[in-house]
């Protein structure tokens, strides 16, 4: 069976959240909004496309930063309203220069940052 985009459940903004992990490590790297015509061109392209929010428009990861992401597979969670995008990453994935989105810890009660920027 062909997969088709319009298959998944998006919000009412016709968005749903993609999940990015490393495909060789499993790090959770980061996780943004894709709609219908983001998930075809990702499939397409094998380049990770997103939809900026705040911009309006189509985001291609790396596309200005050079930190591309390559699609390896794309799954589909049992509800069809969550995406896991399993990548291959260059460089790093936040656009605070760090490998993952997800750099500050919770631990004791108090904020911890646990990643340090990517040098060069």
């Amino acid at each position: 069976m062909a997969f088709d985009p319009a298959s998944l459940t998006y919000d009412a903004r016709g968005l749903v959240p993609a999940i990015a992990q490393d495909h060789a490590t499993g790090e959770v790297l980061m996780m943004a909004w894709m709609n219908a015509e983001a998930v075809a061109r990702t499939l397409e392209t094998g380049r990770v496309t997103y939809w900026s929010r705040s911009r309006q428009s189509f985001w291609v990861k790396g596309e200005t930063s050079g930190h591309i992401q390559r699609l390896v597979e794309l799954r589909i969670d049992c509800d069809r309203d969550c995406l896991l995008l399993l990548i291959e990453q260059v460089g790093p994935a936040c656009h605070t220069h760090r490998r993952s989105c997800f750099y500050t810890a919770v631990r004791e009660g108090a904020e911890q940052v646990i990643l340090d920027p990517m040098v060069g």
